[in-house]
């Protein structure tokens, strides 16, 4: 008993002081994505306060880090733009009702349907758009308000405070990890910079992030089927990209920590969350891979570490903001290359060279389309390419054997899944014209998976009637019966009973 309570404390300190550590990388991220979207710094820490605040307690991963990301804010600019920011906490609203419905009716399942190497491609492009997302930090304006890279000392400077960040994170760890490496890194930077009065970037030249309590309101919209016209196809788009990150996020914390999530209570969660911050002036959120990796790396494996990086962001924006505002930018930068180096599947590149041509292709595809597009769309087009490549790879494996039976009935034995893909190799491998007037299609070892394959042999079916020979089928499992029954009014066939006929498979189903 003694050894399991210490265990506990042991874990909620880990929980909190990597919670501490998040919160500090949360700040800059947050007023950045809300720059990005086109709103006040405060929409965005109000969205990663509270969002992070309701996924980490009710959530269905803790440790998972929930906040404003890249990926929303993308989407949010023109509607911002467009209709004003009332719309987007409309918007926010329905997305998190949708989001709520999605894990009602259990749809986080479907994220099964995702392939290893789409998982890898998403997860080193978004490594990759972690990384290029910090080099804007690496310039400044010039004179005429254009952004130009930093120069002489203020480069040397910025790089020389993200080494040493990056090399406490690294070597702190051989020595103790009783306190998280990241959180020592930012501590000890920070006065650094401040004690040897250091010429740099800070937190505070960025934007400020003082502010009070986020207030409770109503979004200030007509309602009227003009404005759901308006912000349904937002809430839509929104709800899928959040889903899909926070799932897939989800799935690649489950691999690190050796434990299962759940999708549907985090679905639930997510809804909940936004439709919460659409009414407290939040720009909505997500999971956030780059801090869930952040606090996973510095120990955080329990629903107390969100719940302390949710508060502890609260309190910066409270009480703490001139603290916080003093940060070197460059030690969250530090911060950030460290989750990059993590986060990047470095084993991908070797395993370009062993794994399928069309998996090192998707796994590239995906990769690429993260960085020049997003990750929803990213995701989507790996799933839609695999599927494309799997039904591309079957339609080869459907091979038929003609014979002859002790009746002289002709006999074709199909072997292979039949659906449409693979119904031009199919009927290709029939002799109508040659074939006895009896004719036995037998399906012992193939299925009809949809509606090209019963169409393929309704044709067949039609070909042998005006020959005067007649088609039977056998063997067809119960799938393929209901089929058959459903398509009763396109299709006549003539299917052969056999009682004698059992498939484990198939009762297993």
């Amino acid at each position: 008993m003694l050894k399991l309570h210490i265990n506990k404390v042991v874990s909620l300190k880990a929980d909190v002081l990597s919670g501490l550590t998040v919160a500090l990388a949360l700040v800059p991220e947050a007023v950045a994505f809300a720059f990005v979207a086109n709103v006040d710094p405060l929409v965005g820490l109000y969205a990663a306060f509270i969002v992070g605040l309701i996924t980490a307690i009710f959530g269905g991963r803790p440790g998972m880090i929930s906040g404003a990301t890249g990926a929303l804010a993308v989407v949010m600019v023109s509607l911002v733009v467009d209709h004003g920011v009332q719309y987007l906490f409309a918007t926010v609203v329905l997305m998190g009702i949708l989001q709520v419905l999605a894990g009602v009716f259990k749809l986080g399942k479907f994220i099964r349907m995702v392939p290893h190497p789409v998982m890898l491609g998403f997860v080193n492009g978004l490594a990759i758009v972690i990384f290029l997302a910090q080099l804007g930090q690496f310039k400044a304006p010039d004179a005429n308000g254009v952004m130009q890279w930093l120069q002489g000392d203020a480069m040397f400077t910025m790089l020389g405070l993200v080494a040493a960040t990056m090399a406490i994170i690294h070597f702190l760890p051989k020595i103790t990890t009783a306190v998280p490496s990241a959180l020592v890194a930012i501590v000890v930077v920070s006065l650094a910079a401040i004690g040897l009065n250091i010429d740099t970037k800070v937190v505070g030249d960025v934007a400020s992030i003082a502010g009070g309590l986020p207030d409770f309101n109503i979004p200030d919209v007509p309602l009227n089927w003009e404005t759901l016209a308006i912000i349904f196809p937002y809430s839509l788009i929104l709800a899928a990209i959040g889903l899909i990150e926070s799932l897939l996020t989800l799935t690649l914390i489950d691999e690190l920590t050796q434990t299962r999530g759940k999708g549907n209570k985090e679905c639930i969660a997510q809804g909940i969350a936004n439709t919460t911050t659409g009414f407290f002036g939040g720009m909505g959120g997500c999971a956030m891979i780059g801090q869930s990796m952040i606090n996973v790396n510095s120990g955080g494996r329990g629903r107390a570490s969100g719940i302390t990086a949710a508060l502890a962001l609260l309190g910066f924006i409270l009480f703490a903001s001139s603290l916080i505002e003093q940060i070197p930018i460059a030690a969250l930068i530090g911060v950030m290359f460290i989750v990059v180096i993590a986060t990047f599947e470095w084993s991908s590149f070797r395993a370009l060279k062993k794994i399928p041509k069309s998996d090192a292709f998707i796994l590239i595809l995906v990769s690429g389309v993260t960085v020049v597009s997003d990750l929803a769309i990213a995701v989507i087009v790996g799933v839609i390419v695999s599927a494309l490549v799997f039904a591309w790879q079957h339609a080869k494996h459907v091979i038929v054997k003609r014979s002859t039976d002790a009746n002289g009935w002709t006999v074709y034995e199909v072997s292979g899944p039949l659906f449409f893909g693979a119904i031009s190799s199919f009927k290709e491998q029939f002799d109508v014209d040659n074939d006895a007037n009896d004719v036995i299609i037998d399906f012992k070892e193939s299925r009809v998976y949809d509606h090209s394959g019963i169409e393929v042999i309704d044709a067949l079916s039609e070909r042998y009637t005006k020959l005067g020979k007649q088609l039977h089928l056998r063997h067809l499992s119960p799938e393929c019966k209901s089929l058959f029954k459903k398509a009763s009014d396109c299709v006549e066939l003539n299917v052969m009973e056999d009682p004698d006929y059992h498939i484990a498979s198939d009762k297993l189903a």
